[in-house]
């Protein structure tokens, strides 16, 4: 048996597993990557002839691989927000953004120069790179198909969905900065911040955010309003357009060195607002539901397969204490402080607390940013920290999801249910109810 038989075959059975798992193991405490980065741990320890997973060697393509699984993701989470932006209707999310992010990094910074005596600029990288959440990774705390209602979708979900639909490109600065500290050999300038407030934070936001606006628009217009049958393409109903809507606009946010992150993200939700309960959004989500399914397995079947090679041989024990502070520390903390004067009742405060999900976005930007050298920390022990942090986050919210989410879900129906005088509540209704 050679090798590229054996991985055509491999492929071929992760894309239908891809198909079938999330159904196999809806309302159970499992979830399809937790399946694919065990079945990448199983598969790695048979006799078999599978190539080696090295990240460090293997940079660009790992950084590839994986930005093009986070747009697709992007596109993905905001074609499903049903609810308008709003500084009001959004204010969750704002508060998880400017409060939860910052004391995240500044708190996983603290940990890793003092725990791991690491020097700054490595800190720093650490935790850029674990600050941001992806729900991607837990279906159960995402908001669903995009419906023709502004209502139906409850605090928790909605706040998770579009914190990490904006913060996983926000990262980016603090990134961006951590190379630009080991590029200077660890030396900070007045100079150096001030180009890196205006630059990195100020301009390049300010890009991906407008080159987002211009390119929904247009594709809005293009989508719905057209004037000639064959341009207006949601009579056509065919749902790769959202690949070539995702692509646009990330090539164009780049091209004006812009984070191509945000402009994904406000793309899709200004195609939302053009013509908001239109059908087409769901044949749109549908199909890139689908891709970001294929990715997401290929890429947690591939971490499993290096935790089983060995990328974990570099961790130390102080390593795997600053992931597990992060984890059930650090980001329940951050969230819970961020969620006051919210919307948000205080059980679903704690829910969004928790679930801060690292995952694929961790993952790019650890890539991307080992490109610049100077960290002055091994690259193996980077990718030893951070995957174990995505491997325990994986595994420990693919277990608590769906069981957590399902009683919430309870608890809000008898709740709509008890205020109706025992009648069957709507979906906006029971969405509505806090807890």
């Amino acid at each position: 048996m050679t090798t590229p038989d054996f991985l055509f075959a491999l492929v071929g059975v992760g894309a239908l597993a891809a198909a079938v798992l999330p159904r196999l193991v809806a309302g159970r405490p499992l979830s399809m990557p937790l399946v694919f980065l065990v079945c990448g741990v199983g598969v790695q320890l048979l006799p078999l002839p599978l190539p080696e997973i090295d990240p460090v060697s293997g940079r660009a393509w790992v950084e590839h691989l994986t930005e093009v699984c986070l747009i697709v993701s992007l596109m993905g989470a905001g074609l499903a927000l049903n609810r308008p932006f709003g500084r009001r209707r959004w204010r969750a999310t704002w508060r998880q953004l400017g409060i939860t992010m910052p004391l995240t990094i500044a708190a996983v910074g603290v940990l890793a120069w003092t725990l791991l005596d690491w020097p700054p600029a490595a800190a720093l990288l650490l935790a850029a790179v674990l600050a941001p959440t992806d729900p991607v990774l837990a279906s159960e705390v995402r908001v669903g198909a995009p419906t023709d209602s502004e209502h139906d979708e409850d605090e928790v979900r909605f706040t998770l969905t579009s914190e990490a639909g904006l913060n996983d490109g926000l990262a980016f600065p603090f990134v961006l900065g951590a190379a630009a500290l080991a590029a200077a050999g660890g030396a900070v300038t007045g100079g150096g911040v001030a180009r890196w407030a205006l630059v990195d934070v100020v301009y390049k936001c300010a890009a991906g955010v407008g080159a987002g606006l211009a390119v929904g628009s247009l594709l809005g217009w293009l989508f719905f309003r057209a004037g000639r049958w064959a341009l207006r393409l949601s009579e056509h109903r065919e749902g790769f357009v959202a690949v070539g809507a995702t692509f646009l606009a990330y090539g164009v946010a780049e091209l004006l060195h812009g984070y191509g992150f945000v402009a994904v993200f406000v793309t899709a939700c200004r195609i939302r607002a053009a013509e908001r309960a239109h059908g087409y959004h769901m044949v749109l989500h549908d199909f890139v539901e689908q891709v970001e399914r294929l990715l997401t397995a290929g890429l947690l079947f591939l971490l499993g397969a290096f935790v089983a090679q060995g990328g974990l041989a570099p961790l130390t024990w102080q390593g795997a204490v600053v992931g597990v502070v992060l984890l059930c520390a650090v980001r329940p903390l951050a969230g819970w402080c961020a969620q006051f004067r919210t919307p948000a009742g205080t059980r679903e405060r704690v829910v969004i607390a928790l679930f801060g999900i690292r995952g694929i976005g961790s993952l790019f930007y650890l890539a991307h940013a080992l490109g610049t050298p100077g960290f002055g920390v091994p690259a193996e022990d980077l990718w030893a920290v951070v995957a174990f942090v995505v491997l325990t986050s994986v595994v420990l919210h693919g277990v608590t999801a769906s069981p957590v989410i399902a009683r919430l879900d309870r608890l809000r129906w008898h709740k709509a249910r008890a205020a109706r005088a025992g009648t069957e509540p709507g979906e906006d209704e029971v969405a509505g109810k806090r807890l």
